[in-house]
């Protein structure tokens, strides 16, 4: 019998994180790479790609960096052909990129409604659509991982075409997850809560996002390694037996 420990082990394995020149898809690399997996990075930003993939490879981590934005279908299609020609076809997914515009709803604009759905919902899908087909040509097993959020279940104040966003990546995992399951192919979310990153981090300065923190139960914000349980159970053996699941990491926030 394996030992427990040894079902997180992610040897042999190769990871494609997108939205991965900062925050969380930072941390989703590091911890990917840490159990052993090989680590394709991607994101529209090659400087702080190049950052990163250095830092990869400081601490003994294969890695590969794409730039891409995960808006254009045909450069998808582009980064996964350049994954397997670099010798690292796909295994695990996470579909980390995303954005947010704070904003009333009825102050959106038609483009800033389109921005956010596009790249909250519209680019995971076929992401994963393009994963999965790779997969199943190679006849191996998969991990595709979705970064939802809390606000997939929870009315965000402001943040409406986000949440919808946010929604529909819900329900794509279990649409998808019933789809793959017969080529082994796992399907789970990830719903965070609050965590500090780039496009949040100017609120918690505020007396408005410092009301917001005193307000929850631990009375503080969730830190990007809050996730890695979460991660390294959905994209390893441990996690085998789990699709169609999201899993809320929000440290009681909407308890």
């Amino acid at each position: 019998m394996k030992n427990p420990t040894e079902t997180f082990n992610l040897k042999g394995q190769s990871a494609l994180v997108t939205g991965a020149s900062s925050g969380l898809g930072v941390q989703f690399a590091k911890t990917l790479g840490r159990a052993g997996a090989r680590v394709v990075i991607a994101a529209r930003r090659a400087d702080k790609l190049s950052a990163l993939s250095k830092s990869l490879q400081e601490e003994g981590i294969d890695s590969f960096a794409i730039t891409l934005d995960v808006n254009d279908t045909q450069a998808i299609s582009d980064a996964f052909d350049m994954c397997e020609e670099a010798g690292f076809p796909i295994d695990i997914l996470v579909n980390n990129a995303g954005m947010n515009i704070p904003e009333k709803a009825l102050d959106i604009t038609p483009e800033q409604y389109d921005l956010i759905l596009n790249t909250n919902a519209r680019a995971p899908f076929f992401l994963a659509t393009e994963a999965a087909r790779r997969m199943i040509a190679r006849k191996e097993h998969g991990r595709i991982i979705n970064i939802a959020s809390v606000g997939a279940f929870n009315v965000l104040p402001g943040l409406t075409p986000y949440c919808m966003s946010k929604s529909a990546i819900a329900m794509m995992t279990r649409g998808l997850a019933r789809e793959l399951a017969r080529y082994m192919i796992n399907v789970n979310a990830i719903c965070p809560g609050y965590i500090e990153t780039e496009i949040n981090d100017y609120w918690w300065k505020t007396e408005g996002g410092q009301k917001q923190i005193n307000s929850w139960p631990r009375r503080r914000l969730g830190q990007a390694d809050d996730l890695d349980g979460a991660l390294l159970l959905l994209a390893s053996d441990a996690g085998k037996g789990m699709t169609g699941t999201t899993i809320n990491v929000d440290d009681g926030q909407y308890s």
